[in-house]
């Protein structure tokens, strides 16, 4: 099977989208936005915070923000497709749904099943497909029904550091205030009032990521975010704290699937 992994962009800001048919293998990371996606072939695994996830066709997948997840193809290869939310156009949306009275949420689990939601995702997806065509309000349209449907899978948004010792919560804070700056593990255990050692195996059991790889994730996330504002890659890679632009490829690829210039052809409404 030949990965085929593409990105592309909705006509509402802060949604996009990602169709995969892969056998590739993502290493534990991170997102800044909410996802959520079907399997639409083949099984797909992969651990998270919330439990190990087993899903197969028709099988809805989702992540918070931040929470740490991995994924591989459970047997062979498989396809599936997701749709990424930053968190404040999700929160306008719950807002506008609930009349202001409910502006976030939290996935409850991370592998549900729902088939009267299954056509309102589809229709969503479309969007990626026939941006000129459908128009914004036909998006905003869509996606207003599919949130609506999804808070019946969700709860009230925990704490971003729910369950994170205040030490581990500070270190974590000093990477997300600026993750491009020259970070070293002495400065991160400083800041946690811990030894190097001890900070790394804290770090670790309560992330599920150590400090250097969390940065990395960081670091991607920002340089994803310069890329969809039309910052060339050169640039982008240097401003994200990465040492070049091959050195992004190398990170972006891993966590991705996708290079930097492929994800930026998408990421762009036509």
């Amino acid at each position: 099977m030949k990965d085929d992994i593409r990105f592309r962009a909705l006509p509402v800001p802060g949604i996009e989208a990602m169709h995969a048919t892969s056998q590739r293998s993502f290493p534990r990371h991170t997102h800044d936005q909410y996802g959520i996606g079907m399997v639409d072939a083949g099984k797909h695994a992969s651990w998270s915070g919330r439990g190990q996830v087993e899903a197969g066709p028709r099988s809805f997948i989702c992540v918070n923000p931040s929470e740490v997840h991995d994924g591989q193809a459970a047997d062979g290869g498989r396809s599936w497709r997701m749709l990424y939310l930053s968190p404040h156009s999700l929160a306008a949306m719950c807002s506008d749904i609930g009349d202001g009275a409910r502006s976030e949420l939290m996935f409850s689990a991370p592998v549900f099943e729902d088939r009267g939601l299954q056509p309102i995702f589809n229709a969503a997806f479309s969007h990626c497909l026939h941006r000129e065509e459908h128009g914004t309000v036909a998006c905003e349209t869509d996606m207003l029904s599919l949130i609506a449907g999804l808070l019946h899978h969700s709860s009230a948004k925990a704490a971003r550091d729910h369950g994170l010792t205040g030490c581990i919560s500070r270190a974590r804070q000093m990477i997300d205030d600026d993750p491009t700056r020259p970070l070293t593990l002495a400065s991160l255990a400083k800041e946690a009032g811990l030894s190097k050692y001890r900070l790394l195996r804290s770090f670790a059991r309560e992330l599920g990521l150590t400090p250097h790889a969390y940065i990395v994730q960081r670091r991607i996330a920002y340089a994803q975010g310069l890329i969809k504002s039309g910052r060339g890659l050169a640039e982008a890679a240097l401003a994200a704290g990465f040492y070049d632009q091959s050195h992004l490829t190398r990170c972006f690829v891993r966590q991705l699937g996708v290079t930097p210039r492929g994800y930026a052809e998408g990421s762009h409404p036509g």
